[in-house]
């Protein structure tokens, strides 16, 4: 539990390291009110943390067993979903299983800042689910720099994890002409035309889950 005055300790998770540290970076000009203490690829953790985040890209939402362990974890006191996916019965799922934050990543920093310390009061926080946008600005994911949106980029992760079209639509709550569309999309800006083609292009380009952990992010705990 943090000390009164001092700034909240938060983990952020996901198998993705750049995805991981485009957040932490987020919170660079807040660190007296949130310090990142740990930037990890999996669900187990090694400190005391205020609030654990979970970044949902390319993560199997539909599959709560990872959501639930961090739950369960006493080090952690509180667990936020961070996402785009804003399908009820994920909302209603999550705070089932006892999560208390379920925001957006359309949030503002600053606003962002302001929902964890709202959790971290007590509250149980979810944002207002938002029209499709962009993801905030100051994020990040692969694939970006070669002009591939976020939401492209997760399913181009998702392949590249041996997912099927359908495996795809049931993980992102899209339609599977939707997702066909989302490849097609990739398919061009990457200049491929195959699946294998694609795979090995994501291979390449950090499309594949990344397992392990930064510890103490920046000086933190």
């Amino acid at each position: 539990m943090a000390i009164p005055g001092k700034p909240i300790t938060v983990t952020l998770v996901d198998d993705y390291d750049v995805v991981l540290i485009g957040l932490a970076h987020m919170f660079d000009r807040y660190r007296d009110r949130i310090v990142v203490s740990e930037i990890n690829a999996n669900a187990d953790l090694q400190d005391d943390i205020d609030i654990v985040m979970y970044d949902s890209f390319a993560q199997p939402e539909s599959d709560h067993d990872e959501i639930q362990a961090l739950v369960e974890n006493p080090l952690a006191e509180k667990v936020v979903v961070y996402t785009w996916n804003f399908q009820p019965e994920l909302i209603e799922n999550a705070l089932a299983q006892g999560v208390t934050g379920y925001l957006s990543k359309t949030l503002a920093a600053r606003d962002l800042v302001a929902a964890l310390e709202a959790v971290h009061a007590g509250e149980t926080v979810v944002s207002t689910p938002p029209k499709r946008a962009s993801s905030n600005s100051g994020l990040d994911w692969p694939g970006r720099n070669e002009g591939i949106t976020d939401r492209e980029s997760e399913i181009l992760a998702l392949i590249t994890q041996g997912k099927s079209n359908a495996d795809v639509a049931t993980l992102t709550y899209l339609s599977p002409n939707t997702v066909k569309s989302y490849i097609r999309s990739v398919y061009r800006k990457i200049e491929v035309s195959s699946r294998t083609q694609a795979v090995l292009w994501g291979l390449d380009h950090g499309f594949a889950p990344d397992h392990h952990r930064i510890d103490h992010w920046r000086g933190g705990p």
